[in-house]
């Protein structure tokens, strides 16, 4: 039996920062409902904000956990840590780093506080 990865769901209580977010980094378009914003981006599986009023934000790594986080890949980190932050992320731990860690990745937060990566391809 085979699957495929139909999409991601990201619980939020503010469904319009999130999604624009996620818009602003991937590209794309979202279609809006009530309660989910879906993110469609090509080459990537649906990424569905969830309406989630009592949403506690993960604090990795110190704190509440992360219960997953996107790894994404890109040529340029500068240019991608500068497109996160104009688009409302934050750097994780430690913000004042100017290396890539061991894995050579960093780490940063979505509005929602959703812990992702960015690495380098």
């Amino acid at each position: 039996m085979a699957f495929s990865l139909l999409s991601l769901i990201v619980d939020a209580a503010d469904l319009e920062s999130e999604s624009s977010f996620w818009r602003h980094l991937l590209g794309g378009t979202v279609t809006r409902t009530p309660t989910h914003h879906f993110l469609q981006t090509d080459g990537l599986p649906v990424i569905a904000i969830q309406q989630a009023p009592h949403h506690t934000p993960p604090q990795w790594p110190d704190g509440a956990p992360q219960q997953m986080h996107f790894d994404l890949a890109t040529g340029d980190i500068a240019a991608a840590e500068q497109r996160v932050l104009d688009g409302g992320g934050r750097r994780l731990r430690p913000a004042d780093d100017t290396d890539l860690d061991s894995a050579g990745s960093r780490v940063y937060a979505s509005p929602a506080g959703h812990p992702f990566c960015l690495r380098t391809t």
